[in-house]
């Protein structure tokens, strides 16, 4: 992820796979939740365009739901090596607009509140 310029289409599969590598990594281990399964499915969108699987909609652990506001939030609104940060504000706008289409209604509701309402803001990285 290091790559200062646009990935192919190649790449982009390759990155794909993450969630099904982490998956692998997490699912012999014990824990009192379903971690592994959320990892394998925080890209799943609630129409089902998401990836792995393509689940939609309640097939798509609530953890799972959650997870993936909060990366779209958090990867929206930090820098990568391939592009400035989008800003808090554009990734807010993305979920508010395709809450019911690609994302759970009631965590976007949850996720607007807590930035809009209660003033939640995400840590800066230290460098």
């Amino acid at each position: 992820m290091t790559k200062p310029t646009r990935l192919s289409h190649s790449e982009f599969a390759i990155i794909k796979t993450h969630a099904e590598h982490g998956y692998q990594i997490l699912k012999s281990i014990p824990f009192p939740w379903p971690i592994a399964k959320v990892a394998y499915q925080h890209h799943e969108r609630m129409d089902g365009s998401g990836y792995p699987q393509g689940l939609k909609g309640e097939d798509i652990l609530l953890e799972a739901r959650i997870i993936a506001v909060a990366d779209v939030i958090e990867s929206m609104a930090t820098s990568r090596p391939y592009r400035h940060a989008l800003g808090l504000d554009a990734a807010l706008v993305e979920i508010e607009t395709n809450a019911g289409k690609l994302y759970d209604p009631q965590v976007v509701k949850a996720a607007l509140s807590l930035f809009r309402e209660q003033g939640y803001q995400l840590s800066q990285p230290t460098n």
